[in-house]
């Protein structure tokens, strides 16, 4: 087991210094308030919405949500549109800029960084990283019902 151990320690000091190395520098985390934050995010996961349907799922009265939603819209980063199925309803979604918005918040290490080192890399060596890392993590996630949120396989494009 001690070989499994210092691996495992090997691993958590590279792990410190690709963050250190590789993390955004570029000012605060977020632009965005925790409240629009957290439309945004239940909208990318919810799909389209009417206000009334997403101040419920959120918990906040009506007004509230729709003053978050007319900030969002005038910043972009929202939009309106009539149900398709209902055109009396008005949904609210995502923009291009409002799913960008998010990828970057999401963002821990910073991809244009990254981006150089890894097309330095040979491409096995690449490919062989981002595999033992899938490994790393889907192994993870099947010992403890995936705590972190972590994705998928088939979740992204590694």
């Amino acid at each position: 087991m001690t070989g499994q151990h210092d691996k495992a320690e090997r691993f958590a000091e590279l792990f410190r210094a690709v963050y250190l190395t590789f993390h955004r520098r570029d000012g605060p985390r977020s632009q965005l308030q925790n409240a629009s934050r957290a439309v945004l995010e239940h909208l990318a996961l919810a799909g389209p919405l009417t206000i009334g349907e997403a101040s419920g799922h959120l918990r906040r009265a009506q007004s509230v949500v729709s003053e978050i939603v007319s900030h969002l819209e005038q910043q972009g980063l929202l939009e309106r549109e009539s149900d398709p199925a209902d055109r009396r309803r008005t949904l609210i979604w995502l923009t291009p800029d409002g799913h960008q918005v998010l990828r970057r918040e999401r963002e821990v290490l910073a991809v244009d960084l990254l981006t150089p080192a890894i097309a330095r890399m040979a491409p096995d060596d690449a490919d062989a990283l981002l595999t033992g890392l899938r490994t790393l993590i889907d192994l993870a996630v099947s010992l403890n019902e995936n705590p972190a949120g972590l994705p998928k396989e088939n979740d992204n494009d590694m």
